[in-house]
């Protein structure tokens, strides 16, 4: 009640609105011209029917990433049409959010929709620069980490005929592409895959890794990759500015073809990829002009080949009709060799014959000589058997018992000496007519 009655000593408390008005009459006095500044753009819309474009401003942390100011922006549908063409057309990017700008502002406090930022003129070279240190950052990373020139160094097939081909089906620059590979003049032949992608906007980067992922699963199947799309704007390219996209594009296991843009576009996929083309067209003519290079190879070499192959039976013919000149002289010649060695071996023929009677003598008297010593060898040997014999049966333990000797066992074995036995021992004694157990005392 003591507060109730200060406030009335004091002039009574404000109105939402009064209050509101004070706040709007020290913003125009601290804020009375516009200002330049720096932040970046979030929650971009633009309003459909009057075109006016709405948008959040937000600062945040270099490190933590965390937003530390917050305001609302308003681009009112006139200055919009002026400057949103402007902009993208020097910077060739569209106005999104995520972008870093440099806007003119001014400072205003309404007192029903509160505290805005109203945008009347926009700086495209501050932006332009943070897209140029964006991507300097993302090749820097690429080379740090050693990939940036991975795919560029595998080895180009010689004959790219299975081509792995990432695009919209529905895209122009694709149906160009295949009716020229396809309906090439020399007739090659081209086997093409689509793996359907989407080309342009924020899900190209997660669109084009999975069909490059789905690619890998199979790339023993296809020689190489190509990643084209139809024309448009410079900033539909932008999303090919994408440090996973490249990385994945980078360490590729095939050649990575590229055909997206135009030819003053450069974009970081263009730089890592094996072969940078300007268009879908010029990736077909690319691939076709690869076929011809071969085709002129075998062409070449079946001209050599030719030549050789000329040269060698005209070298070869000519040996013949040298060979067939000679050929009688030489036939006549080896035929007398042959006719003056026979005689010889006639005129000998009779000194060979007395020699092999000769020979046939001293076999005979060999033969009769072998017949004799192998007889005298034969008896000798028998001799030597039969008293071999009668030793064996003089020194068998039977007739050592017939001839009154014992022999004392014990456990089955010979006992040679008295140190072996001892009292109580039972042993066998053995006699020609049989064996006796005795004990030993």
């Amino acid at each position: 009640m003591n507060l109730f009655n200060d406030l009335n000593a004091s002039g009574g408390a404000l109105t939402l609105s009064a209050l509101n008005e004070r706040v709007t009459q020290a913003i125009n006095k601290s804020f009375p011209d516009a200002c330049w500044m720096q932040a970046e753009t979030s929650d971009v819309r633009v309003q459909g029917a009057a075109g006016h474009c709405y948008l959040e401003f937000v600062e945040k942390d270099a490190h933590s990433g965390q937003i530390m100011a917050k305001a609302r922006g308003v681009i009112w549908a006139r200055t919009f049409q002026l400057l949103k063409p402007y902009f993208e057309e020097e910077t060739g990017q569209a106005f999104v959010s995520g972008l870093k700008v440099l806007v003119k502002v001014t400072v205003e406090f309404h007192k029903l929709y509160g505290y805005s930022l109203n945008v009347i003129n926009i700086e495209p070279s501050y932006t332009l620069g943070d897209l140029v240190r964006k991507r300097q950052e993302i090749i820097r990373r690429l080379q740090e980490e050693g990939i940036f020139d991975l795919n560029r160094e595998l080895p180009f097939p010689v004959l790219p005929q299975r081509i792995a081909v990432i695009t919209s089906p529905t895209a122009a620059g694709y149906g160009d592409f295949g009716n020229q590979l396809m309906n090439n003049p020399a007739g090659y032949p081209f086997y093409m895959k689509l793996f359907p992608a989407i080309m342009q906007g924020e899900k190209t980067e997660e669109s084009v890794i999975a069909a490059l992922d789905r690619i890998c699963q199979h790339a023993d199947c296809f020689d190489v990759v190509v990643l084209i799309r139809g024309g448009g704007s410079s900033s539909d390219l932008n999303c090919f500015d994408s440090y996973l996209l490249a990385a994945h594009c980078a360490q590729f296991p095939i050649p990575v073809i590229t055909g997206i843009g135009h030819e003053r576009d450069d974009s970081v996929i263009d730089m890592i990829a094996h072969t940078r083309l300007k268009t879908p067209t010029a990736v077909a003519a690319f691939l076709i002009g690869r076929m011809d290079e071969q085709a002129g190879l075998i062409n070449d070499l079946q001209q050599t080949l030719c030549v050789r192959v000329t040269e060698m039976l005209s070298r070869q013919q000519t040996c013949l009709k040298l060979l067939i000149a000679r050929f009688p002289s030489q036939v006549v010649h080896r035929i007398e060799r042959n006719r003056t060695q026979l005689q010889g071996l006639r005129s000998a023929l009779p000194a060979s014959q007395l020699q092999i009677m000769k020979c046939r003598t001293t076999l005979t008297e060999i033969r009769q000589h072998l017949q004799s010593r192998w007889t005298e060898y034969v008896d000798c040997q028998n001799r030597k058997m039969e008293m071999t014999e009668q030793f064996l049966k003089m020194v068998s333990p039977d007739y050592v018992l017939q001839q009154g000797y014992t022999l004392i066992l014990k456990d089955g074995k010979i006992i040679k000496r008295a140190s072996g036995l001892s009292a109580g021992d039972e042993v066998t004694a053995r006699f020609a007519d049989g064996d006796h157990t005795v004990i030993v005392q």
